[in-house]
């Protein structure tokens, strides 16, 4: 292959395709020489030298160059681990800004950069055979009339889930797309998704990621994809199309198809860390390219790495060129490929300076300065595994966060922890001890009681011990302390008091995720009842046990969360943008939210401390819940819900305080019965144990069942 190379442009980095040629632009301060490492049909390689440099940045046009072209970089530079320096021109090394790359790596020593016996000294094999290809992209794709929907955060409901997952035992959806970008826009899965009422899915982690050979080795595989090598590249394995830059555009395609259903895609990215591992993983790209400057070395050993993230390496947030690369990456999925919103895996980690997380970074300065990024969702992981990394509640405004302790605090109180209230109905209610104080609105709690890492709903109910032998770790992985309640029995059983336990728990746990203020996010698959056979840590499981089984669908469960998810969508009090104050609004002798014991009085400071967790909430929408953008009033009508997370049968008397009006029971999560009750001041109703019930007054009532 002879290719004439002439200088170009240093930027933009990585391939880019003109119609003519292509630019190759690769950002190193270690290196000494960049090879351009072109490969044909056949696999034989062509090395180019890149001819310029400009402020670190080697880069070259060649001629002739066209979308599909496999390539790949060889850095000659310095191998001195003990200043962190870890160049070797034997590895080929995938570009940091590939837009696509074909093939897996393959398991061998040559991927590894220092030799096995010797971990000081450089490892000569070449690395060639056993890696995957950077693929030249071209940029033109058809978006039509594409738009994004824009949904108001508020009224948002976002589905977490896995594009393998999702689709690979869909009775309805193609055999040969099952599992792929392409799957995710087969009518059965639109129409799925539609019919439930979510706004938004959020897709675990679509960049290119490498499994990692410890998991290799055990016949399993990384199945969550949290092991990112490639920041703007979409995973190859998800496209049924095939992996020379078709990926690029199936992955439009679904974002396009997905949109005109008026649903938001939501990336879960991971810029903390790569797949390049420790100082003993191997040399994939940003490690051979220039280590010193792409990762957090050990300022006491530059052998190795400062590890936030509990996979051996954390990327260096202080860098400026790190900095870029994660800037250029989401600017890219935003303007290029469409995508709505982020979720930032172990977001603590990418605003540590020299080691205190700080909400001053200058990763923070650059999202909330930039025009693209800084317009679309942004939601954090609010921790990492280092000191000070829980950060939740402390992350700057525009940011959103999963709410760890909305989860955590829901969880005990329906499990019937004592003394689990007030801190329940603070969650319940936007956690406004969080967020209000930091200029933030209810949005910034994600709320959320079961995700991908931990039980899903239906195993929440009905194990009270992880089941993770399948993971290969004789059950030492994943978290011990789940906070979760088997109803009685451990695992599967077809008695039937237990069964009406796990079904009712189920709805109320459902019934107080999207009653609450915040932003619900719903684990894909808790509607249809879901189950991982226990495992609360899956991440290695693509298989059966993370799938969805479409032959086992819990309709009931099914058609509750609709019914649960359009009842939210009518009623604004569910879903302000403003906190509740508690006190009287103005022209109402009733306070925006009132909370009551269970024989109608007014909790007082000493009941929040109680042993019994049963409680009444009002909210009052009768009046004032929130103004417009424009200035429009929204209100609604006046709820009252009672709680009862305990064993036994629980009489709720409606609060005299209320007005003589009447109620009617509009949810009830009690699987046992289907009310259709009107009841007045100062009158009881009994609950089912484990049981939530909603009253709306009748003016407009709107049942659920």
């Amino acid at each position: 292959m002879t290719t004439p190379i002439w200088p170009g442009e240093h930027e933009p980095l990585g391939a880019t395709f003109d119609g003519a040629g292509t630019n190759f632009a690769l950002f190193s301060e270690a290196a000494e020489r960049v090879e351009l490492c072109l490969f044909d049909e056949a696999g034989a390689e062509t090395r180019i030298d890149l001819p310029e440099v400009t402020a670190f940045v080697h880069h070259g046009y060649a001629q002739g160059i066209q979308p599909g072209q496999r390539y790949g970089y060889r850095v000659h530079g310095p191998w001195d681990p003990q200043a962190g320096h870890r160049c070797n021109p034997n590895k080929l090394l995938l570009d940091p800004y590939s837009k696509a790359i074909e093939g897996q790596v393959l398991w061998h020593p040559a991927v590894y950069g220092h030799d096995q016996d010797a971990l000081d000294q450089p490892d000569e094999r070449d690395s060639a055979g056993y890696m995957p290809r950077s693929i030249v992209v071209s940029p033109f794709f058809e978006w039509g009339d594409d738009r994004p929907p824009r949904t108001p955060l508020h009224e948002s409901i976002i589905y977490e889930a896995h594009v393998r997952g999702l689709t690979m035992t869909h009775p309805d959806v193609p055999a040969e797309l099952r599992g792929t970008y392409a799957g995710l826009t087969q009518p059965a899965i639109i129409d799925h998704l539609v019919e439930l009422g979510i706004t938004a899915i959020e897709l675990l982690p679509i960049h290119q990621f490498v499994p990692e050979q410890f998991t290799f080795d055990m016949g399993l595989t990384n199945y969550w994809g949290y092991s990112s090598i490639g920041f703007l590249a979409p995973h190859n394995s998800y496209s049924s199309a095939g992996d020379r830059g078709q990926q690029v555009r199936e992955f439009k395609s679904m974002v396009r198809t997905l949109h005109q259903a008026g649903l938001e895609v939501i990336l879960d990215v991971v810029y903390n860390h790569t797949a390049e591992g420790n100082h003993l993983g191997p040399t994939l790209s940003m490690k051979g390219i220039d280590n010193y400057r792409y990762y957090r070395v050990d300022p006491a050993d530059r052998r190795r790495y400062i590890d936030y993230t509990g996979t051996g390496n954390t990327t260096d947030m202080r860098s400026p060129n790190v900095l870029k690369l994660v800037m250029d990456s989401l600017r890219y999925w935003v303007t290029e490929m469409h995508v709505d919103g982020f979720r930032f895996d172990l977001a603590s980690a990418l605003a540590r300076e020299d080691h205190a997380v700080d909400r001053l970074s200058g990763f923070f300065d650059l999202i909330h300065q930039d025009p693209i990024v800084s317009r679309v969702k942004l939601i954090a992981e609010p921790w990492d595994v280092g000191d000070g990394g829980y950060q939740l509640g402390n992350f700057p405004p525009l940011w959103s966060e999963w709410n760890g302790k909305y989860r955590d605090k829901v969880r005990d109180y329906w499990r019937g922890t004592p003394a689990s209230t007030g801190k329940f109905a603070s969650r319940f209610s936007g956690s406004a001890d969080l967020y209000a104080g930091s200029g933030r609105r209810t949005t910034a709690s994600i709320n959320f009681i079961t995700a991908h890492d931990g039980f899903t709903l239906a195993d929440l109910v009905s194990y009270n011990h992880k089941h993770n032998e399948a993971n290969g770790e004789d059950n030492r992985d994943g978290e011990d302390h789940n906070r979760s309640w088997n109803s009685g029995v451990e695992g599967p059983t077809e008695d039937p008091a237990v069964v009406e336990i796990r079904q009712t728990r189920q709805r109320s746990l459902l019934a107080t995720l999207l009653l609450s203020q915040g932003v619900p996010m719903l684990l894909g698959g808790d509607e249809i009842g879901r189950t991982q056979r226990g495992n609360n840590n899956a991440y290695c499981q693509d298989n059966a046990i993370s799938w969805f089984d479409w032959t086992d669908v819990d309709t009931e469960l099914l058609e509750f969360t609709k019914r649960l998810i359009r009842f939210r969508a009518r009623h604004p009090v569910f879903r302000r943008r403003q906190w509740f104050s508690g006190r009287k609004l103005d022209g109402s002798p009733l306070p925006d939210i009132g909370w009551y014991k269970p024989d109608g009085g007014p909790m007082a400071k000493q009941d929040w401390s109680a042993t019994t967790g049963s409680l009444a909430a009002f909210l009052n929408g009768a009046r004032l819940v929130s103004t417009g953008p424009r200035g429009e009033q929204i209100v609604d009508d006046n709820f009252l819900i009672f709680f009862n997370p305990e064993p036994d049968r629980r009489a709720f008397t409606v609060p005299p305080d209320l007005g003589d009006v009447p109620w009617e029971v509009v949810i009830d999560t009690d699987v046992a019965k289907s009310r259709d009750l009107l009841i007045g001041e100062g009158e009881q109703l009994e609950l089912a144990p484990w049981s939530l019930v909603v009253l709306q007054e009748t003016a407009a009532a709107d049942p659920v069942g």
